[in-house]
C-alpha cells in the first residue's frame, strides 16, 4: 500500500488595489512556508480593483511549485464569496452568466476561470480578514500592492481593455 505523502502547510496572504478604480493598479501575494517567505507582485495601467484582487489570489498559488494545503488569507470579499459560496463555479456553468435566468455578464471570466481550475490544485482553506486593522500579513501585502503600484512600470491588461463597458 502507498502511502501519500504528507503536504507542504503554505500561508497566502493577497491583496489587490487601484487607485483610482479604474486606474492603475497591482496585486500582491506573501506567501510564507516554515521559515521562508516569498514575495510576488505587478500590475496594470488601467484595469480594476477587483481584477487585482483575482490576480492576487491567482498569481500566489501559480508561485507553489507543487500540491500544498493552503491558508489563504484575503481582505476581498469577493473574492472570498466569490469562491466559498461557489458563485463563480455557478457563473462558469452557465456560460459565465449570472442574475435571475442567467441573462447578466458575469464580470472577469478570464481570471475566475484560471482561478478555479488553480483550486483544484491545492487543499485550500479560504480565509477573510478585515483590512487595516493591524494583521500583519495583511498590512504588509497591502504595503507590497501600493509599492508596486507607485513604482510604476506596469503593464497592459489586454482583457479588461478589450472587454471594458
Amino acid at each position: 500500500m502507498t502511502q501519500t505523502p504528507e503536504l507542504t502547510e503554505v500561508i497566502i496572504y493577497t491583496d489587490g488595489g487601484c487607485s483610482p478604480n479604474p486606474g492603475p493598479g497591482a496585486w500582491g501575494a506573501i506567501l510564507r512556508c516554515g521559515d521562508k517567505t516569498k514575495k510576488v507582485s505587478g500590475g496594470f495601467q488601467l484595469t480594476t480593483n477587483n481584477r487585482m484582487e483575482i490576480m492576487a489570489v491567482i498569481q500566489g498559488l501559480k508561485s507553489l511549485k507543487r500540491r500544498c494545503r493552503v491558508k489563504l488569507y484575503t481582505d476581498s470579499q469577493y473574492v472570498f464569496n466569490s469562491i466559498t459560496k461557489g458563485w463563480a463555479a455557478n457563473w462558469r456553468a452557465n456560460g459565465w452568466r449570472k442574475g435571475k435566468n442567467n441573462r447578466e455578464k458575469a464580470l472577469n471570466p478570464d481570471l475566475w476561470g484560471e482561478l478555479l481550475d488553480l483550486i483544484e490544485e491545492h487543499d485550500i482553506n479560504f480565509n477573510w480578514v478585515k483590512a487595516h486593522i493591524g494583521i500583519a500579513g495583511n498590512e504588509a501585502v497591502d504595503r507590497l500592492v501600493n509599492d508596486t503600484r507607485d513604482a510604476g512600470n506596469l503593464g497592459i491588461d489586454s482583457y479588461y481593455l478589450a472587454n471594458k463597458e
